[in-house]
């Protein structure tokens, strides 16, 4: 039976003190749960979160990572690096990175594989933005990402990969998905990953939403067949609404 995973993505916010002091606040709030739960801070706060965090079941997780080993990438975090203080989850993929830095598939691709080489777990973002839902392109756009950036991988390497679908058009337009259209994707997910490879691994692999999780709708989204849990954004930052989110996934 697939387990729910909640996890949280912080993205490029909360310094040291606040990092450790909303921490602080999240081990009084999560006590425990059936749900794995994870959060992503920025590149400088992962070791410390990771000692704030010793003994908790909360997990940490790398918002993103370069494919090369090591090189003259100014700027860039290694899978070694991040392996060497700890962290063996990374999020690749999320439609920020798409779209304002350009990663594309091929490119996804590489860092794929570069994360399993590193054994790595990975979280994989995709999703669609508005004018391909609007033109009805939605399904052979999410059939795209990811075939281009997984579906070369052998079957015994998906035991290492988290799928996370992002409706970007249902982030921040005023536009709203509702957990029907989420469990639709989410069918449709799993049944391409059936086709590509078998059932075995489309029903073993964890499908989280990522289209704007709130205490007041999660446990509607996660109560859905295909829905495995959520990777969450602005609600990851504030501790209260964060364990609700994570009590709503059980």
């Amino acid at each position: 039976m697939r387990k729910k995973i909640v996890a949280g993505n912080w993205k490029m916010n909360k310094n040291r003190e606040e990092t450790t002091r909303l921490i602080s606040e999240l081990k009084t709030a999560i006590q425990k749960s059936d749900a794995e739960v994870i959060i992503a801070p920025t590149f400088v706060n992962l070791a410390e979160s990771l000692g704030e965090l010793k003994g908790s079941f909360i997990q940490v997780s790398a918002q993103n990572m370069h494919f090369a080993e090591s090189g003259a990438y100014t700027g860039e975090i290694s899978a070694d690096m991040l392996k060497s203080i700890g962290v063996s989850t990374v999020i690749l993929g999320h439609s920020e990175r798409r779209a304002y830095f350009g990663e594309d598939d091929a490119l996804l691709a590489k860092k794929v594989d570069a994360a399993l080489k590193a054994g790595m777990r990975i979280i994989f973002c995709f999703g669609e933005e508005l004018d391909q839902r609007k033109s009805g392109d939605h399904f052979k756009v999410v059939e795209s990402q990811l075939k281009n950036a997984l579906f070369h991988l052998k079957g015994d390497a998906w035991k290492n990969i988290v799928l996370a679908f992002e409706p970007v058009w249902a982030i921040g337009t005023g536009e709203t998905a509702s957990p029907e259209q989420a469990q639709e994707m989410h069918a449709f997910i799993r049944k391409t990953l059936t086709e590509a490879y078998d059932s075995g691994i489309a029903e073993g692999v964890s499908i989280l939403y990522g289209g704007s999780v709130k205490p007041g709708n999660a446990e509607e989204i996660f109560s859905k067949a295909d829905v495995d849990g959520g990777l969450i954004g602005g609600a990851s930052l504030v501790a209260a609404d964060f364990a609700a989110i994570v009590a709503a996934a059980g």
